[in-house]
């Protein structure tokens, strides 16, 4: 191969690295400016809406919060007395106990003094055996709660027993983990009727990071920044992610995701495509991208739903081990829904999902790892063939680093000039700091997750959910 060739060649990779960064950051700002806008006409349309009016009315839809539990002794009875909290009037709490080795069962039934009890349940999505059955309280206090003690099939599966337990229009599937604001079920259901024109078959709500917050009695009593890095660092990954990115997705009416630590859906939608796929461990997503396919295919308007009031606290991973395993997950769960529904990408007869949406996953969430590792790759080789421009090479580093911190900086001037959740002393100076030095301190580990991933997912069919050690929410931390 001649000197020319090559020369041609390098060119012509350096055209399309340009292009795919150019697009990526095409991409943020459109989607940071929709995102903006939306998220101002939500705050001017909410600001005179008496929620109280959906708390008090007796004809509120009912909604079941339908939350899987597995092992989860360390948080169990605070985590419901958090979901029996809730503002709503028509709703019951169903925690669905998978299999648990741990005495999470035996806690609940001594805690909110539960005994087995003969339910009817409509099996209509398969799901595994119950082991010893349905509970529910003989305290009058906690009438709403339902626990269902079933062998171990998996959150998926544990899901899908819910939905079959529920007599609920709605169901509101959440961690059992996370803490649940008194007034969030009335805020999810809001799109359900407001929205008339439009099938509203879902609703997502923000999740925010809990570590480090004081939590007394399963409500959240005093916001606090935790003291680690890895876990700050996460909390600008959510600010993004959630005010800059499914913001704008909901605007377009092309959000593909909801989070699997809160959402809401259409119980009878959700059942008629199959409930959750249990061979998946993106099942939040799987779920969301199969019921709007069919309304597609059933030429049905509808929309997917965003709230971008902070309703949801979870428990973030503390260790990089554990954050690995987490995002290792994630990749996966992607790639796996990518592939079950490809039919729809870049297929017209789909419309937004699958000429805009489903590219959008398929560049820039399932590629992005892959291209970036080959980017660096490519810089490797091309320092030993001596052949780099370092100034050239000094201002992309640069522009992309500055780009990143800008990027940041805008989540956190959105979440201040909204929700201003983090009010304490110093706390902007923390964010700020790590802003700086989260492009080198924890994007090299969301990097390796993703890799491993996609390494994991053709090699290593084995592995499933990955571990998540809890530590507990019920701790106060300045």
């Amino acid at each position: 191969m001649d000197s020319s060739t090559v020369r041609l060649i390098l060119l012509i990779i350096h055209i399309l690295f340009f292009i795919y960064a150019f697009s990526v950051i095409f991409s943020y700002v459109f989607l940071s400016f929709i995102s903006a806008l939306e998220s101002s006409q939500y705050i001017k349309r909410n600001s005179f809406v008496n929620y109280n009016e959906i708390l008090s009315s007796t004809v509120s839809p009912s909604i079941s919060i339908i939350a899987p539990a597995y092992n989860e002794s360390l948080n169990i009875i605070e985590n419901v007395r958090s979901l029996l909290s809730s503002h709503y009037v028509n709703y019951d709490v169903i925690i669905v106990n998978d299999g648990s080795k741990d005495d999470s069962l035996e806690k609940l039934i001594k805690a909110y003094d539960l005994v087995k009890v003969n339910y009817l349940i409509n099996y209509q999505v398969p799901t595994k055996p119950l082991r010893q059955g349905v509970f529910k309280s003989t305290n009058p206090a906690f009438e709403k709660l339902i626990v269902v003690d079933k062998e171990n099939g998996g959150k998926a599966d544990a899901l899908n027993c819910g939905l079959n337990i529920s007599q609920s229009k709605y169901v509101a599937c959440i961690d059992v983990d996370c803490l649940l604001l008194e007034d969030s079920l009335q805020k999810m259901i809001k799109p359900f009727l407001e929205l008339t024109d439009v099938k509203v078959i879902a609703s997502g709500g923000v999740i925010r990071i809990a570590n480090a917050c004081e939590i007394k009695e399963g409500k959240l009593i005093n916001i606090n920044l935790p003291s680690k890095f890895i876990e700050i660092a996460q909390i600008l990954e959510y600010l993004r992610s959630f005010l800059l990115g499914r913001m704008a997705w909901s605007r377009l009416n092309g959000l593909l995701v909801i989070s699997g630590a809160f959402g809401m859906f259409d119980k009878k939608i959700a059942i008629e495509v199959g409930g959750y796929n249990t061979k998946t461990v993106g099942e939040d997503m799987e779920i969301i991208v199969r019921m709007r396919r069919r309304m597609e295919e059933e030429n049905i308007k509808y929309k997917v739903a965003y709230i971008p009031d902070p309703l949801c606290w979870t428990e973030a991973p503390d260790n990089y081990k554990i954050l690995i395993s987490q995002r290792n997950r994630w990749t996966r769960g992607t790639i796996e829904v990518l592939k079950i529904h490809r039919k729809i990408g870049f297929n017209p007869k789909y419309r937004l999902l699958g000429m805009l949406s489903y590219p959008y996953w398929f560049f820039y969430e399932r590629l992005a790892p892959i291209i970036e590792v080959i980017g660096i790759l490519y810089f490797i080789v091309l320092i030993a063939l001596d052949n780099v421009r370092w100034d050239y090479a000094l201002a992309f580093f640069l522009s992309a680093y500055l780009f990143t911190i800008m990027f940041t900086i805008i989540a956190i001037f959105s979440e201040e000039l909204t929700y201003h959740q983090y009010t304490k002393k110093g706390t902007g100076f923390k964010l700020l700091l790590v802003t700086l030095l989260e492009p080198f301190v924890l994007h090299p580990f969301i990097l390796y997750a993703a890799i491993k991933g996609n390494i994991d997912y053709y090699f290593n069919k084995k592995i499933k959910w990955g571990e998540m050690t809890r530590k507990g929410l019920s701790k106060t931390e300045s």
